[in-house]
């Protein structure tokens, strides 16, 4: 499966590609992050990889975040792997103007497991809702400060 989220930012490119990349700031607007763990690589250069740990309610989730592609305040590409599914996430930022940036993420999820491919067959819009929520969430820290701790 296949999908593209874009969202308009009212931020400088610099700043967008910087927030993206800080993994401190991450827990402000991907809801449920409990923690990160730098398994290898130089951070945010092409090999890198990271542990992110999540909380869902009672459930637990980890994966392990690869960037496989980066060029400077343009592009970032990474791989997301879990139990059973595989993510690849493409991010392409573009200067609207000096204080405004499009972000495009393009994402394909790919299941690993038989249980997953059927809960993308039964949920495939879920998939689009999180990316969006997490796209949307961004916006709302960078711009304003709100962050989905609070």
């Amino acid at each position: 499966m296949e999908y593209t989220v874009k969202v308009l930012i009212k931020k400088p490119i610099e700043d967008c590609f910087l927030m993206l990349q800080n993994h401190e700031c991450r827990k402000h607007w991907h809801l449920g992050l409990t923690s990160f763990e730098h398994l290898s690589g130089l951070p945010n250069e092409v090999g890198v990889q990271m542990k992110l740990n999540y909380t869902f309610g009672k459930r637990e989730m980890s994966l392990i975040e690869t960037i496989t592609y980066v060029e400077n305040n343009k592009t970032i590409h990474f791989n997301f792997d879990s139990a059973g599914m595989h993510n690849i996430q493409k991010n392409y930022f573009k200067v609207i103007d000096d204080n405004t940036t499009l972000w495009t993420s393009i994402n394909q999820f790919v299941p690993t497991t038989f249980a997953r491919r059927l809960m993308l067959l039964l949920m495939p819009k879920a998939f689009k809702i999180q990316t969006e929520k997490y796209l949307y969430d961004f916006k709302k820290y960078i711009e304003n400060g709100i962050s989905v701790t609070e």
